[in-house]
């Protein structure tokens, strides 16, 4: 486990019913994924509570990408639902997941290479382009209007994640630690509610796992953001969360505080190897 200690002992203190009662909750009820006759989920069951950083873990293969991506609306569980609120988004497509105010991170980067820092997360702004056609070719009015209000989120999204030195940088120049920032600031530029977050620090050095340990509690504390987070160290996981859940071989094993899932023999046993 890593070393790494950042939990506010305020952390525990945060409790659902402190929270904004307006928040959103996310469900996923009794999910099944099958990809040629083999379950890569069975009967998975997941309360995302709004206003918290929940971690899902477990080994290699245990089905915490599939969990996202089904979430995302990249894959549709063969069984189950999952819903947002009020809202389904079982069959929802990515675009559709995105517009009801769930983000994502990816694990490996998902950003042009060839564009600047700046380029990149205006881009993925484009979902909030909404003017037509004649207000483009003429870019007054209506349309500069947004495409100011685009500028003013992604320039706080660049201040937050301290990325002014890059703002011009060709991503693909970049170190793969700032790469993975940029990559976390991409979401963050769709204004999310939920942002599912797919191990933003796998590859990492010790400093720069800090800094993103750091940006994700502050957008507990300051964005009010909910936190879906798949990781792989340990230490982080039970220093940051405020709720885990265990998968192994697709199904929940184990659920709770870090506490609990510390001391559950059934996690012990299939994720850490010891009896």
């Amino acid at each position: 486990m890593s070393d790494l200690n950042f939990r506010d002992d305020t952390t525990l203190s945060c409790r659902i019913g402190e929270r904004d009662q307006f928040m959103t909750k996310l469900r996923v009820s009794d999910v099944t994924l099958t990809f040629g006759g083999l379950n890569a989920l069975s009967n998975v069951n997941i309360a995302i509570e709004p206003g918290l950083i929940t971690s899902i873990i477990g080994p290699n293969g245990a089905g915490k990408t599939s969990i996202l991506n089904c979430i995302s609306g990249f894959y549709h569980p063969t069984i189950g639902t999952i819903h947002y609120g009020e809202r389904e988004l079982t069959h929802a497509s990515p675009h559709q997941v995105s517009n009801m105010g769930i983000a994502r991170a990816f694990q490996n980067l998902e950003l042009f290479r060839g564009l600047s820092v700046l380029d990149n997360l205006l881009l993925a702004r484009h979902q909030n382009l909404r003017y037509s056609l004649f207000h483009a070719l003429i870019f007054f009015g209506k349309a500069a209007r947004v495409e100011a209000e685009n500028r003013e989120y992604v320039e706080k999204v660049i201040d937050f994640m301290e990325l002014e030195p890059y703002r011009k940088s060709m991503v693909g120049n970049l170190s793969y630690g700032v790469q993975k920032r940029v990559e976390v600031a991409r979401a963050l530029t769709l204004a999310p509610k939920l942002l599912l977050l797919d191990e933003p620090m796998a590859g990492m050095n010790i400093e720069e796992k800090e800094d993103i340990v750091r940006f994700i509690l502050d957008l507990k504390k300051e964005w009010n953001i909910t936190v879906v987070l798949v990781e792989h160290d340990l230490g982080v996981v039970m220093d940051i969360s405020d709720q885990i859940y265990v998968l192994d071989f697709g199904e929940v094993i184990g659920s709770g505080q870090p506490h609990d899932v510390a001391s559950d023999p059934k996690v012990i046993e299939a994720y850490i190897g010891e009896e």
